[in-house]
C-alpha cells in the first residue's frame, strides 16, 4: 500500500474499517436537520465582540501559524468569560457522505456550536510545523512548539480579553478529539489548564496503531493519569462503547460521561443543529461550571504591616492561573487540580513575606494562604 493511501485510511473513524457500509447507511445522515447556527466568517481587523479573526502570537507574525480568536456577542471588557479551546481534524479527509475536514483552524465548529457564540471566548488552536512557518495540517507538527502556542495563547487571551483561566475547557474533532489528552496532558505544565475536555470522535490510546510516536496505550495511559478527576464528555457518531471499553480498561478514574451522536457521519456539523445531543453536551457544560469536578479553591488575604488589606495583588499558580486581591485584600484562586500549589504574589514596589507559599491541595479547599506586603520605600 502507498504511503499516500495509507495515511489517508489512518484518518478514518475507526467505525469506517470495522461496520459495514450498509449498517452505517441505516443511520440518518446530518442534511435531515437544518442547521439553526451558522459558524461566523473570520475577518480582519481587531478582536470584537462577535467577530472571529485571525490572530499569531508574537514570535510567529512574520509566519503563516496563526489562531483564531472569536470574543462572544455579549462580550464586554473587564468582564469574565470561560473559554472554549478547540482542535481541528486531520486534512486531507473526505467520505461518502460529503463529510470533509481540511485540518484548518478556519474549519473548526464545536465551539461555536457550543456556546451559540454567546457567554464563551472561542479560540480555534493550530497544531505549529515550525520548519515550513505554517499550520500543520496533518497530525502534529512539533508537538513541544504545538504545545507551548496553546500555553502562551490562552495565558495571552485570558489577560488581554477577559478569559476565565479557572474555566477553560479543551474541545477538539477526531485528530482534535485525540488532542485533548495528546496534547492537552502532555505535561503537567499544560494540564494544569483545563477545567473540562470535549473529545468528539476518537481517543488518545483508544487506537494504538496512529502513524506517531506516543500513540501506544501505554503512553496514553501515562498522560491520561493526568486527568486527575476532571470532567470529559465523551462523543462519537454511531457507537461509543468501544471508548467506554477502553477506558475502563485503564483503570483510571473520572467523571466520564459517554454521548453516541445518532448520524453517521464524521463530522463536527452536528453542534451546529437543534438535536438532543448538542442540548446534552450544553447541559453538561453547565453542570461542569457550576459543580468544578476534580479542581479546587484556593483562598487567603494579602495584608500590610498595619493588618489593613493591600489591594490589587496579583496571585498566580502554575503557568495560567492567576487572581487579584479586592479591596480588603482577599483572593480566591480558583480551578486548581490536587497537587502542591505554588503561589506567588506581585504587585509593583512592594516587598512580600514570604515571597511565594506552597500550598497541598489533596481533594478539598485549601484557605488561609496569607501575605504580608510592604512598600520597598518603607
Amino acid at each position: 500500500m502507498d504511503l499516500t493511501r495509507r495515511a489517508l485510511l489512518q484518518t478514518l473513524p475507526w467505525f469506517a474499517c470495522s461496520v459495514p457500509l450498509h449498517a452505517q447507511e441505516e443511520l440518518p445522515d446530518l442534511s435531515s436537520v437544518p442547521p439553526d447556527l451558522e459558524v461566523p466568517p473570520v475577518t480582519a481587523g481587531e478582536p470584537a465582540a462577535g467577530k472571529r479573526v485571525r490572530q499569531a502570537l508574537p514570535e510567529y507574525t512574520r509566519t503563516d501559524v496563526h489562531h483564531l480568536l472569536y470574543l462572544p456577542r455579549d462580550w464586554r471588557p473587564g468582564k469574565r468569560y470561560p473559554v472554549i479551546v478547540e482542535y481541528a481534524g486531520n486534512g486531507n479527509y473526505k467520505n461518502a457522505y460529503g463529510d470533509v475536514s481540511t485540518g484548518e483552524v478556519e474549519g473548526s465548529k464545536l465551539g461555536f456550536g457550543i456556546s451559540a457564540g454567546r457567554r464563551f471566548i472561542w479560540i480555534s488552536m493550530p497544531y505549529v510545523d515550525s520548519r515550513a512557518g505554517k499550520n500543520q495540517a496533518l497530525w502534529w507538527g512539533d508537538v513541544d512548539a504545538t504545545v507551548n502556542y496553546c500555553c502562551d495563547t490562552v495565558r495571552d487571551v485570558c489577560e488581554r480579553f477577559g478569559g476565565d483561566p479557572s474555566a477553560v475547557i479543551l474541545a477538539g474533532f477526531s485528530r482534535g478529539a485525540i488532542a485533548c489528552h495528546y496534547l492537552g496532558l502532555h505535561d503537567d505544565r499544560i494540564a494544569d489548564i483545563w477545567l473540562a475536555f470535549i473529545p468528539y470522535s476518537h481517543y488518545d490510546g483508544a487506537i494504538a496503531t496512529w502513524p506517531y510516536a506516543g500513540a501506544d496505550r501505554a503512553s496514553a495511559v501515562d498522560r491520561l493519569k493526568r486527568l486527575n478527576g476532571r470532567a470529559v464528555f465523551v462523543c462519537q457518531e454511531r457507537s461509543i462503547e468501544n471508548t467506554r471499553a477502553y477506558l475502563k480498561s485503564t483503570g483510571v478514574q473520572a467523571p466520564f460521561t459517554f454521548q453516541p451522536i445518532g448520524f453517521r457521519n464524521h463530522n463536527d456539523a452536528w453542534t451546529l443543529r437543534d438535536i438532543p445531543e448538542r442540548r446534552t453536551l450544553r447541559h453538561w457544560l453547565r453542570d461542569v461550571l457550576h459543580r468544578r469536578p476534580g479542581t479546587y479553591a484556593l483562598a487567603g488575604r494579602v495584608t500590610d504591616p498595619q493588618g489593613r488589606g493591600v489591594a490589587n495583588v496579583r496571585l498566580r499558580s502554575g503557568y495560567t492561573h492567576w487572581t487579584s486581591t479586592d479591596r480588603s485584600g482577599k483572593y480566591i484562586l480558583r480551578g486548581l487540580i490536587a497537587s502542591p500549589r505554588s503561589v506567588v504574589p506581585e504587585k509593583p514596589s512592594v516587598l512580600f513575606t514570604p515571597a511565594s507559599r506552597t500550598a497541598p491541595i489533596s481533594g478539598a479547599p485549601v484557605k488561609g494562604v496569607d501575605f504580608r506586603g510592604a512598600l520597598l520605600s518603607e
